[in-house]
């Protein structure tokens, strides 16, 4: 049996391939939405509390142990382990923004989004209160003549900012606003490119790269007024302000012009950037001659839709076996069965399961 064994080994790695070729999807396994919610939930509670926690450890430290540098990576890491941690389960979007884009865009389906989104502003809002929780002494110690230095007409958000995004003195809204769909486009334009099927992009790296252009936008696109690129990453830290004494300034802050732009922003770059990605550079559906190794079956016909296919289930290897006689006069050592329960993956394509004829 060890063709068997050997077959059953290739299948399992070109089923591992695809299933990571599924994130940002639905999701890697077809979970229930309760478990998807709460991956989601815990991915999204990683992302904010490493990065809060980064900035956290900078500024009341007054970068001794910490500066914009090390914020950045803060940021980056946590995003990419977030990711890690949800995407088998949930498909990890961790991201209100990319939530909405990839239902715009038809590939997650809209009646998720609402457990998806409440379970992300969740996870940012418990992330939040936790680093709060973990730095209070310390915070505690910032406060002038016993209240916070952020006060109305100010310029400095003081210890706010460790939570949400604030402005520099100098950043007009027009210019934070570009600047956060700009940054957010870019984003979401890698997160397709990575995890598109045809990319190839194996699926221990997709968070990697993912936290890695975090940090190239953080390191370019960060010091105007931060780099929210997440509707959750700033909204429910800044609630968590709004009742731990910072008051109402957290969102009057610039005369009520700020907070908005890092809700906006990161919705309208994200679907900006999956319909760039869709119309642009996603591929075509088509094969080119190199056999992909995680080949996918044609529903309507029945039939490997990428003869690699057949060519590996085939017991002569040394003829490319001809479709039209396929099942006369070369007839597959396996048969293709089809569950329901696997990811849909477009243009008719699904997950093959595979069961021995012999």
């Amino acid at each position: 049996m060890p063709g068997l064994f050997e077959f059953w080994n290739r299948k399992k790695r070109r089923d591992s391939t695809l299933s990571s070729q599924t994130m940002l999807s639905c999701s890697g396994t077809d979970p229930s939405l309760t478990r998807a919610a709460f991956a989601e939930f815990i991915g999204t509670f990683v992302l904010v509390a490493i990065g809060n926690g980064s900035v956290a450890q900078s500024q009341l430290t007054n970068g001794e142990k910490g500066n914009y540098f090390t914020i950045n990576w803060g940021w980056a890491l946590g995003c990419s382990l977030g990711i890690l941690i949800s995407a088998k389960t949930s498909g990890g979007h961790i991201n209100p923004a990319v939530t909405m884009a990839l239902a715009v865009a038809k590939e997650f389906p809209w009646k998720r989004l609402p457990a998806y989104w409440c379970a992300q502003y969740l996870g940012a809002l418990a992330a939040s209160s936790t680093v709060l929780g973990v730095y209070y002494e310390a915070i505690m110690n910032g406060k002038v003549n016993g209240e916070f230095k952020i006060q109305k007409d100010s310029s400095d958000p003081g210890s706010a900012a460790i939570f949400a995004n604030y402005p520099a003195p100098y950043s007009s809204a027009s210019t934070g606003l570009m600047e956060e769909i700009l940054s957010t486009v870019v984003f979401m334009l890698v997160i397709r490119v990575v995890t598109d099927r045809q990319s190839k992009v194996p699926s221990f790296l997709q968070p990697l790269y993912i936290g890695f252009t975090l940090l190239a936008i953080g390191v370019s696109y960060g010091s105007n007024g931060g780099y929210a690129l997440n509707p959750a990453r700033d909204l429910a830290p800044r609630v968590v302000t709004l009742f731990a004494g910072w008051g109402s300034h957290v969102f009057s802050f610039r005369g009520y012009n700020w907070f908005w732009i890092y809700l906006l922003g990161p919705h309208v770059g994200a679907i900006l950037g999956i319909g760039i990605f869709n119309l642009f550079l996603k591929s075509d559906g088509t094969m080119d001659d190199t056999r992909s190794e995680s080949p996918c079956i044609d529903l309507e016909n029945g039939y490997g839709k990428e003869l690699d296919v057949i060519w590996r289930l085939n017991e002569n290897r040394d003829i490319e076996p001809d479709m039209n006689k396929l099942d006369k006069e070369n007839p597959p050592r396996y048969s293709v069965a089809y569950a329901s329960s696997r990811p849909q993956l477009g243009r008719g394509l699904s997950c093959p399961v595979v069961t021995s004829n012999r």
